[in-house]
């Protein structure tokens, strides 16, 4: 009889300390210096406007813009940090229960699914950044052209797509 917290019980995104930890090939200092970056940049920016609102009475008006596009790229950047950490959001009543084998399969639907979700994101934001483009469209708080901003979406949702298929093929390998 084994008891539940020998090794071969545990839940695939729980490492075994007698099995070395499996690392993408794309190193996730990647993501973590992208969202150290955001981060002080939403921290410095958000400070700064808060100081110039109390002293004189006005703000920065590029400031609530610039914000909400480092939260958009902070989102998909965490995003991509979690699924090539294979720490998404499941149920684990269903992701963890059962043979190791039928962990593993579920973890690989997961991962392809995300693949899939992403690579469609990707696909159809283009359509969105080039129509921004073709008409000349401008972020209505400071009047830049809005592909800066929307070109982001399909290049962050390829590198989540990308990093959910290296968890599906790692995943695909016999422990």
């Amino acid at each position: 009889m084994h008891l539940p917290h020998e090794p071969h019980h545990l839940p695939i995104e729980v490492q075994d300390p007698t099995v070395p930890e499996e690392h993408p090939r794309v190193p996730l200092k990647v993501e973590d210096w992208l969202t150290v970056i955001v981060m002080a940049l939403l921290a410095l920016i958000t400070f700064t406007n808060v100081l110039v609102r109390y002293f004189t009475n006005e703000s920065f008006a590029w400031t609530e813009e610039f914000s909400v596009f480092l939260m958009i790229v902070l989102a998909l950047v965490a995003g991509s940090a979690s699924v090539a950490r294979n720490r998404q959001i499941r149920i684990e009543f269903f992701s963890d229960s059962g043979t190791p084998a039928r962990q593993r399969a579920l973890a690989r639907f997961g991962a392809l699914m995300v693949c899939a979700l992403f690579t469609l994101m990707a696909v159809l934001s283009v359509r969105t950044v080039y129509d921004d483009f073709q008409y000349g469209e401008t972020s209505p708080g400071i009047g830049v052209p809005q592909w800066w901003y929307t070109m982001w979406l399909p290049v962050l949702s390829i590198a989540i797509a990308l990093r959910a298929l290296g968890l599906f093929i790692r995943r695909g390998r016999a422990p």
